[in-house]
């Protein structure tokens, strides 16, 4: 019998992350009960039964992180760990599982437990390929990737075990500091996903090139719809061509078999060819609505639910008018 637990931290400010929900729902989808252990600010005051708590671990740092993760495990003595897959539990978990002898595997979209073995299922080469494993070595440290599963409720703990861990670091967590790259455009927890072009740099009927409206109608339907905003590798690598180029797209933008694969519930792909490289990406994407001018382009060959053959500048003109 697996004994299963549920390792998540909190983000600043004591907030849990969307994926750490998502993990509880994992394992509310195997059988048995399972134990939830919290690290990180406000830990004590969240949903967890074990918890690491104290100024040391409010931000994330390796040594910290990875002492705070074994000691929950040693405590919640777990043959079986389910983790989120964010930045934070992928750099500590595997020397977690070093330390006590065990096995981690990341990027997990499905995990199931029979009488016979539990198994994780996970996607290979882009997403192009889906494969099944199992492990014999325990404990095994399961990261779930964001998105594959539907957020679970939250609730706090009826009674919550403060585990005293000693904090040894060599490092001092001074702050954060980020480049001016302008306002946010890339939300993983958005429900719609933007997607742009080449065609809006291009030249347009009347035979001129319109960036600057492109870049107003784009930003203007992602600050208004809240959505996530992605492009095409044709559109970030137009400035090493000599194009113009809209200046807030960067390669954290990409979305395709070289760039992402996200996991938002609907998708608008607005000048885009819907070329195999760049579907890839939106493999995940439950429901794909495309805007452009050629009938005959990707979009139309299958890889849409919803084609609409127009000019990508009036429909977000009318949009942006209408919300």
């Amino acid at each position: 019998m697996e004994k299963i637990l549920v390792l998540v931290h909190t983000d600043e400010g004591g907030v849990l992350p969307r994926a750490a929900l998502e993990t509880v729902a994992a394992a509310r989808s195997l059988t048995g009960d399972f134990t939830i252990g919290v690290f990180g600010e406000k830990a004590g005051a969240s949903i967890g039964s074990l918890a690491v708590e104290g100024e040391a671990f409010s931000a994330p740092r390796y040594a910290t992180d990875a002492a705070a993760c074994e000691a929950i495990v040693r405590k919640a003595g777990a043959t079986l760990v389910l983790a989120p897959n964010t930045f934070r539990m992928a750099r500590c978990l595997p020397g977690v599982a070093a330390r006590l002898n065990g096995a981690v595997d990341t990027h997990a979209v499905a995990v199931s437990h029979d009488t016979e073995a539990v198994t994780v299922t996970r996607w290979f080469y882009r997403q192009r390929m889906e494969g099944t494993l199992a492990r014999e070595a325990r404990p095994w440290f399961i990261l779930i990737e964001p998105g594959a599963y539907e957020a679970a409720e939250a609730s706090l703990a009826a009674a919550v075990e403060v585990l005293p861990v000693e904090a040894t670091t060599r490092t001092t967590h001074v702050g954060y500091v980020s480049p001016e790259s302008g306002e946010q455009t890339i939300r993983p927890d958005a429900r719609l996903l933007f997607v742009a072009g080449a065609g809006w740099t291009k030249k347009q009927a009347d035979g001129a090139v319109h960036t600057d409206e492109a870049g107003e109608l784009i930003l203007g339907f992602v600050r208004t719809a809240q959505s996530s905003l992605g492009s095409s590798k044709s559109l970030v690598d137009l400035s090493g061509e000599g194009q113009t180029v809209l200046p807030f797209l960067t390669h954290l933008h990409q979305v395709g078999q070289t760039g992402s694969t996200p996991r938002h519930r609907k998708g608008l792909a607005t000048c885009c060819h819907g070329e195999e490289p760049h579907v890839v990406g939106w493999r995940f994407i439950n429901e794909r609505r495309a805007v452009n001018l050629d009938p005959n382009c990707g979009w139309a060959r299958g890889k849409a639910d919803v084609l609409y053959v127009a000019d990508a500048f009036e429909v977000m003109r009318e949009l942006n008018r209408l919300i």
